[in-house]
């Protein structure tokens, strides 16, 4: 049996289910959304797709590669189910769950593409640093229309946005750690024009927000702005040239509601793409 018969199948199930019940459920969907999860982010992948919720109902793949497994393609199906606010039934959508072992894993567009929905976008979420210029990137490159990452999961930055940066033609990019910031650049947009003598940029926090605010900084002046750094887990102070600026309002928002705010964008941002060349 075929992977698109055997989705079939299971959806047909549900489906089935659901007529028993008596409460048929409405199904929609406004782009296709395929994560790829190795096995160190599977938990976070789930975890971030309960959290999205209502806010981008979506034909959801989740690709869990396990290249070290024999040749296998396993596929569970579910649906996600929510209320919505003036819909007397509750909205689903498909989850489509796909282990690929083996070779598989290397070859995931032609698995996917008969899945995709027609006529509708597509969102990759990629966790970790992508394998840069491996078969699975590339033929995830060419068949989504979106490559959403989050840089503050490499461990090589900023030597790895110099790859990022290669994808920019064939693909729009977003990155979570340049979402995280968004308040921050707002906060030092409103030291204008005093910060176009700035020298030097402080800040406490991850290092690939810290180092995309300095390449955003660069980028706006353009020319070279200092950036020293203390570590820490979340972005806590910005100071330039030994002034700090005001802390957003506010907590820092969560991991689907950053990533529900890249599903929101369709087209390249040219200030996040100076910002990585930057960095």
């Amino acid at each position: 049996m075929s992977i698109v018969s055997e989705v079939e199948r299971q959806l047909g199930e549900l489906r089935e289910r659901e007529a028993a019940d008596g409460t048929p459920d409405l199904r929609t969907s406004v782009m296709t959304h395929v994560a790829w999860a190795p096995p160190k982010w599977t938990a976070a992948a789930r975890k971030t797709l309960a959290g999205l919720e209502e806010r981008h109902p979506s034909r959801t793949i989740l690709l869990f590669p396990e290249p070290r497994k024999r040749d296998l393609v396993d596929v569970t199906v579910s649906m996600q189910c929510f209320a919505m606010h003036g819909v007397s039934h509750e909205v689903c959508s498909e989850v489509i769950e796909l282990r690929l072992g083996g070779k598989r894993a290397q070859a995931p567009a032609s698995i996917i593409q008969p899945l995709l929905i027609s006529d509708l976008p597509t969102f990759c979420r990629w966790r970790g640093e992508p394998p840069w210029g491996k078969p699975e990137l590339e033929q995830l490159v060419d068949v989504c229309d979106r490559l959403v990452v989050d840089s503050s999961e490499w461990a090589r930055v900023p030597a790895a946005y110099e790859q990022l940066a290669l994808l920019f033609d064939r693909i729009a990019v977003s990155d979570i750690a340049w979402g995280r910031a968004r308040d921050w650049r707002g906060r030092l947009s409103e030291l204008w024009p005093g910060i176009r003598k700035a020298e030097r940029l402080s800040v406490t926090g991850p290092k690939a927000d810290a180092l995309l605010l300095a390449g955003w900084l660069r980028s706006r002046l353009r020319r070279e702005v200092a950036l020293t750094r203390r570590s820490a887990k979340e972005l806590t102070r910005v100071a330039v040239d030994g002034v700090s600026v005001d802390v957003p309002l506010g907590g820092p928002p969560s991991a689907s509601d950053l990533l529900s705010a890249e599903l929101d964008l369709f087209g390249r941002d040219p200030i996040y793409e100076a910002a990585v060349k930057a960095a």
